[in-house]
């Protein structure tokens, strides 16, 4: 057995811990985070001849170093190793350098219960900082966009009415030409239709419908001082979310030649009638991966994107609870894919005429009873008992107000190379 090595990493600079395979220390030492720090590091890795290192994130600078070193990478959560930490120590102490003998340690006795880092190819990884990087961008657009709409609806609520998104490109331009209900006092008909032909509105509305919308959303009891103010601000806001908007639809240009040009991006396609649903499959693509070790089969993936409940038992106490810990990521996007299905996969209309059916030759009579009286049928004065309601009790695999995502690995089994099907 080689030595193994575990590395507590920091942003200033990294502690490695190096021993062999009965646990003796051959080296304890850190290396600051440069580039002479990073290759002195790699070159002590390979003078003990370390095979495995064990490190507490699975991407970054440093863990591709070691990759494009060679080293095997196992990527423990730094969970577990706060976990692990007391079988190591007597008392509650902490420190990088315990960190780094915990992550060895980690490595050397129980390598087999951790998942090898599996790393990905140049274009998966180039798709996954494109899909990121929108998807962070998204979360800005839409913290300004709430804050946007917080001011409007204290100083012009008209302007939240006008349009249907706060956010979107032709609402920030009339935010920029109207930025308060005084600018937006000699708006006519004429004045607006002009404004709306030349920035290609595509809605139903009329001019005059925009109107009624923008002159019936009550007025605010301000000041003057307030109002100049809140103006002020709402210009700010759009001068922020101009630029965003634009480099998001970028991004998203580039996500789409991106993933037609990756060679399982038709695997990911096909998961979606409408072909212009490229941001979800990209994203599913860039969070899954291509290396078809990372997942061996469908539970493992089903687990990372928080598809799989937890159950915790003991004695005769069971509890079934959601996963937190997964991929936050991966199952956004599961999400969306499951939730896309259900509108024209063929199994929610089958599953909901089945129990529709079964419902309906399921009921039964049920006696009437002094507190409830007879029903009444009519002029006639003919009474029937009243029927109990059909079953309501549903199943959490065929409730229709739940997704079923265990349909989606079936579906994922029959696109080849998804999921671990192809090696």
């Amino acid at each position: 057995m080689a030595a193994v090595s575990g590395i507590d990493w920091a942003s200033q600079w990294h502690d490695v811990d190096i021993a062999d395979e009965l646990g003796t220390r051959l080296l304890a030492a850190r290396f600051a985070h440069d580039e002479r720090g990073v290759c002195a590091l790699i070159a002590a890795l390979a003078e003990h001849g370390v095979e495995r290192v064990a490190i507490e994130r699975p991407d970054g600078l440093l863990v591709a170093r070691l990759l494009a070193a060679g080293i095997t990478v196992l990527a423990i959560h730094p969970n577990q190793v706060a976990a692990a930490r007391d079988r190591f120590r007597a008392a509650a102490g902490k420190s990088d350098r315990f960190d780094g003998f915990v992550l060895r340690e980690l490595c050397r006795t129980d390598s087999h219960r951790f998942p090898v880092l599996a790393p990905c190819t140049d274009e998966t990884l180039a798709l996954r900082a494109l899909v990121r990087t929108r998807e962070d961008l998204v979360g800005a657009r839409v913290a300004l966009a709430n804050q946007l709409r917080a001011q409007l609806d204290a100083a012009w609520p008209g302007a939240t009415r006008i349009f249907r998104d706060t956010d979107s490109p032709i609402a920030l331009a009339f935010l920029r030409r109207y930025p308060s209900h005084a600018d937006a006092r000699g708006l006519g008909p004429k004045r607006l239709d002009a404004f709306l032909a030349r920035h290609g509105y595509c809605g139903r509305k009329t001019p005059e419908q925009l109107l009624k919308r923008l002159r019936s959303a009550p007025t605010p009891a301000i000041g003057e001082h307030e109002a100049d103010a809140r103006r002020n601000a709402v210009l700010g806001l759009v001068a922020a979310l101009e630029p965003l908007v634009c480099q998001i639809s970028q991004l998203t240009g580039e996500i789409r030649g991106a993933i037609r040009r990756h060679p399982d991006g038709p695997i990911f396609l096909s998961l979606f009638r409408d072909p212009k649903s490229v941001v979800c499959a990209a994203g599913l693509l860039a969070e899954i991966g291509d290396n078809r070790a990372r997942y061996p089969h469908s539970d493992a993936l089903a687990a990372d994107a928080g598809q799989a409940p937890v159950t915790k038992q003991s004695g005769k106490h069971r509890a079934v609870s959601f996963r937190w810990a997964c991929d936050k990521r991966l199952r956004n996007h599961i999400g969306v894919l499951a939730d896309s299905t259900r509108h024209w996969h063929p199994w929610p209309t089958t599953s909901t005429n089945a129990r529709s059916t079964a419902a309906a030759t399921t009921r039964t009579p049920r006696a009437s009873s002094a507190a409830h009286g007879p029903a009444s049928c009519g002029a006639a004065g003919k009474t029937t008992p009243p029927t109990t309601p059909p079953n309501t009790e549903r199943s959490h695999a065929t409730s229709p107000c739940r997704v079923d995502t265990g349909c989606l690995m079936p579906l994922a089994r029959e696109r080849p190379g998804w999921c671990g099907s192809r090696r």
